[in-house]
């Protein structure tokens, strides 16, 4: 496959995909779509993507130093020197104004979740991320706003249990993230938060946010029409099989490309898509 140009790179393309968030509120919601949601939700995973993508350079360019004692990280352009630090600047600059502007031009009330979701990445980039669980919750608490930006741009209320889940999903993520790191034997030079943490917490954490994560969909199932619940064995086999990767495979270390390459996990994907697609548009 033909490597991306470093400037693009930079950008973290394949995490756009956490974008999709946004439609979730749509995807459940069959009485509000039409072309002029669809359009909507689309300029808003746009936005959302491009502010993802400011705060990724930004968080790149500040951690450009111990990015390099990373194995993975240290390849990054900015910590690899593939991309200068002026380019980064002005690429930042356009995409904070790009998102902002189009954001505004959707609907004041998405504007400011997306505001408020670069303000904690703010304050995850210049502290947050050195306080462990603290470090996760920020990184779950974008996810959950994703999913609330949605909803306020069709209009509608969000299911709480969709909420709780979400939330305890993403946390999951960010533990089993933790736990690569800590696998890698990464030193606190690299990432200070990685004191407040061990294995055994983490694992602990992990059987935690699992549960929890799964019983709040499988509520949200029983609540939901159309028997919803018919979807639940596509999730929990997910979500073993993201288990079985952070804990015997021991490469948890990107839940995006993993979600983006894992055969097993994108077939039950699909298999969600297609089953929940069907209970709610039939």
């Amino acid at each position: 496959m033909k490597k991306l140009p470093e400037p693009v790179r930079l950008l973290r393309p394949h995490h756009w995909i956490k974008s999709g968030f946004v439609a979730a509120p749509l995807f459940f919601t069959p009485l509000a779509l039409g072309w002029y949601t669809i359009a909507q939700v689309a300029l808003g995973m746009v936005a959302w993507s491009l502010a993802a993508s400011f705060i990724y350079i930004l968080n790149d360019w500040r951690d450009r130093e111990s990015d390099r004692l990373h194995p993975l990280k240290k390849n990054r352009p900015l910590a690899a020197g593939t991309v200068s630090e002026p380019l980064a600047r002005v690429m930042m600059v356009g995409l904070a104004v790009t998102a902002a502007t189009l954001a505004l031009s959707l609907s004041l009330p998405f504007a400011v979740c997306l505001a408020v979701y670069v303000l904690i990445n703010l304050a995850y980039s210049w502290k947050l991320k050195h306080i462990a669980v603290v470090d996760v919750m920020c990184i779950a608490l974008g996810f959950v706003l994703r999913v609330e930006a949605g909803a306020l741009l069709i209009d509608v209320e969000t299911s709480p249990w969709i909420m709780i889940m979400t939330g305890l999903l993403a946390l999951f993520l960010g533990f089993a993230k933790r736990r690569d790191d800590i696998i890698k034997q990464l030193g606190t030079e690299h990432r200070k938060a990685l004191d407040g943490y061990s294995r055994n917490f983490i694992d602990t954490a992990l059987a935690i946010t699992l549960g929890s994560s799964l019983v709040s969909y499988l509520i949200y199932t029983t609540e939901a029409q159309k028997n919803a619940y018919y979807t639940a064995p596509f999730v929990i086999f997910a979500m073993f099989r993201y288990l079985q990767i952070a804990l015997v495979e021991e490469r948890s270390g990107s839940p995006t490309l993993i979600f983006l390459t894992d055969k097993p996990i994108l077939a039950a994907g699909l298999g969600w898509v297609l089953t929940f697609a069907f209970l709610l548009y039939t």
